[in-house]
């Protein structure tokens, strides 16, 4: 009787698996994730002791975890304090000044009031952090003293600089204005100004700009050369467009992204029935420097072909208020409507070219129901009573 039923569930599952289009892929390996991380790891580097990083310390120290840079911070200090502290203990044991020792009255101090490892530490710590409580100072009868307060008051000021600028530039890294800009959860093809094209949309969470921004986008797939030699996350390519352009845009409100698929697109042999079972991987890049630090950053996300809606358009989020201001309703970002859209990029475009010969060989017929001026900023819609939104 189990083995009856496990049977049935067993054949259940692999129906079920059978009638979705491409349900041995869902799930898709992704190079880039939807937070611009990359998903990649390096094997049998040639440095495997790390030596390579260590050259490079500065990025290092920059690139690391807040935790590694506040434990090197404290190690640092405490370090330098400890390691001074042995060499003043050894001068003043050198010179016969801790407590215990036999000493003459004649006897000449080269640190006063450092009597133990105790005390040796505390003088380091104030002559390092130039607290100078007044409790122990140099005699001044000691040239080597002199000397040793000398290097410990540069490795202080060396350390200081060096953990001061490690901060600073953890805190002002263009990484953290790309948190600011966000872009949408899917993509959508449907039809833009009488072409085929696939729309990305895109939004700066700040007031600030970003300025000279720039839009391109890559396709990582596997590919087959004529060589038979197979490509592991070959790039291909892809242009971005707004209806401004496509360089130094405006960003001061979302902008939708738009790629024509034409006959030059690699977009052009798909359709709504083979678009799932595609393995690919859109990388989106958005560049420009940030108005108030002027520092270069760079924003990136992907879409896989789950990710990609064939047949949604999305919807409007800018509307003006009653006291003239434009406002951006984020609750649609993401939200696309079905609209009527072609069955695929081929035949759409087959269709296009049709009437295009037709109308170079009848023309005489186009303009006989032409009557007055056109109007090329007027545009035709259709308001339907009832839309079926999708919210991803």
């Amino acid at each position: 009787m189990v083995a009856l039923s496990s049977r049935s569930m067993f054949q259940m599952f692999q129906s079920h698996m059978h009638a979705q289009p491409g349900g041995s892929r869902t799930h898709h390996t992704r190079l880039v994730t939807k937070d611009g991380h990359c998903n990649i790891e390096f094997g049998n580097v040639e440095y495997s002791d790390h030596v390579a990083f260590l050259l490079d310390f500065w990025t290092t120290f920059v690139e690391i975890r807040w935790r590694f840079v506040l434990l090197f911070f404290v190690a640092s200090f405490t370090g330098s304090w400890f390691i001074f502290s042995l060499l003043w203990y050894w001068v003043a044991k050198s010179n016969g000044d801790l407590s215990g020792q036999n000493r003459t009255e004649e006897h000449v101090r080269c640190i006063d009031n450092v009597n133990g490892l105790t005390t040796a530490f505390l003088y380091s710590l104030e002559t390092q952090t130039t607290i100078g409580y007044g409790g122990r100072s140099l005699t001044g009868h000691c040239v080597g003293t002199v000397a040793l307060i000398i290097v410990q008051s540069l490795v202080g000021v060396f350390i200081n600089c060096f953990m001061c600028g490690v901060i600073l530039a953890k805190i002002s890294m263009p990484k953290k204005r790309a948190k600011t800009i966000t872009f949408s959860s899917t993509a959508v093809i449907c039809l833009k100004k009488g072409s085929l094209c696939l729309l990305i949309r895109v939004a700066n969470l700040r007031k600030t700009l970003l300025i000279g921004s720039q839009i391109y986008g890559k396709l990582l797939r596997t590919t087959v050369t004529a060589d038979s030699e197979t490509i592991i996350l070959d790039q291909v390519d892809i242009d971005f467009m707004v209806d401004a352009g496509k360089d130094n845009l405006f960003f001061v409100c979302p902008l939708t992204l738009y790629h024509v698929i034409d006959r030059h697109s690699p977009f052009y042999e798909l359709s709504v029935d083979n678009l799932p079972q595609q393995d690919f991987e859109l990388v989106v890049f958005l560049d420009g420097v940030a108005e108030s630090t002027s520092s270069s950053c760079q924003v990136r996300t992907s879409y896989v072909p789950q990710e990609i809606q064939w047949g949604y358009s999305f919807l409007p989020i800018i509307s003006r208020t009653k006291v003239g201001k434009y406002r951006v309703d984020f609750s649609n970002f993401s939200r696309s409507v079905h609209v009527t859209t072609p069955h695929c990029a081929h035949c759409f475009q087959t269709d296009v070219d049709q009437r295009n010969h037709n109308s170079q060989n009848h023309p005489d017929h186009n303009q006989s129901g032409k009557q007055g001026i056109d109007n090329h900023g007027f545009q035709v819609i259709d308001i339907q009573d009832a839309m079926d939104v999708t919210k991803m």
